[in-house]
């Protein structure tokens, strides 16, 4: 009894995660430097490879543990509020990350000729540059995208409102083949564009944006595909479901997110 919980928190065991995450992530670093060296005598990318093999792996066993303190009853009502409030925080800084790549588009966007960028020589586009039509494939995987979201808004009302799974597995489905959809069409646009990454700031802060941004479609694909599982595993009710919940402001996120690089790169970047 001296041992006895009296508290709504949840005191972690000691872990091994953080000290092997960041080991894995300074090996992934590490190796990464020596890939991209010029001055490396035969760069090799297996130390990198290694490192995000072992960040991988400690993601996959330390979200476990979260998954599995989740259904064993240690997420409080107060442990849940204190998950929400990181989580939004981590939406805060990932907001402020696209905000420097938005910045930096709309000031060579705006005043395109200057003493850090005399090569653009104040043309918008910089001559030479094809931009995408932003009313064909952009504008399907705009709808496309938000399609999805409206998918995993579905998911989360039948959850959370109606405790109907088979509608929070339905639209989580849904959510997923449209967030593969619109990363395949994404691949296909980079693949016939008529402008390169390097030589030009154009093609820099277009590929450095919604590349980005597919990384983050990718991310919540997984994200909602791992909720997916747990779905058909019978987790999730409709009083406790920060995982699914953190998944779908995510998603949201990610559709917001490219709403703003569809109407400013694609639209008004155009020229």
């Amino acid at each position: 009894m001296a041992h006895a919980k009296n508290h709504d928190y949840h005191v972690l065991p000691p872990s091994i995660w953080p000290f092997l995450g960041a080991v894995g992530a300074f090996i992934m670093l590490f190796g990464a430097v020596l890939w991209v060296s010029p001055n490396h005598a035969n760069p090799q990318p297996w130390m990198f490879l290694v490192g995000l093999a072992i960040v991988l792996y400690v993601m996959f066993a330390w979200w476990s543990d979260v998954v599995h303190e989740g259904q064993t009853g240690d997420h409080t009502p107060v442990v849940r509020i204190g998950l929400r409030y990181g989580f939004i925080l981590f939406i805060m800084s990932e907001v402020m990350f696209f905000v420097a790549w938005f910045w930096t588009f709309f000031k060579h966007r705006m005043y395109p000729m200057g003493p850090d960028s005399p090569w653009v020589d104040g043309v918008w586009p910089p001559a030479g540059i094809e931009t995408f039509d932003p009313w064909h494939l952009p504008l399907i995987n705009t709808l496309i995208l938000l399609l999805s979201g409206c998918a995993v808004t579905w998911a989360h009302h039948a959850l959370v409102h109606e405790n109907n799974r088979k509608d929070l597995i339905n639209g989580l489905t849904i959510g997923i083949v449209l967030g593969v959809i619109f990363t395949g069409l994404q691949a296909y646009e980079y693949s016939h564009a008529a402008f390169g990454f390097s030589g030009n700031i154009y093609g820099a802060s277009f590929f450095m944006a919604t590349g980005f941004h597919g990384f983050h479609v990718i991310v919540g694909t997984i994200f909602l595909f791992v909720c997916l599982m747990r779905a058909l595993k019978g987790h999730f009710t409709p009083s406790h479901h920060t995982g699914f919940e953190a998944a779908a402001w995510y998603w949201h996120f990610v559709d917001v997110v490219w709403l703003f690089l569809f109407f400013a790169i694609y639209v008004w970047g155009e020229g």
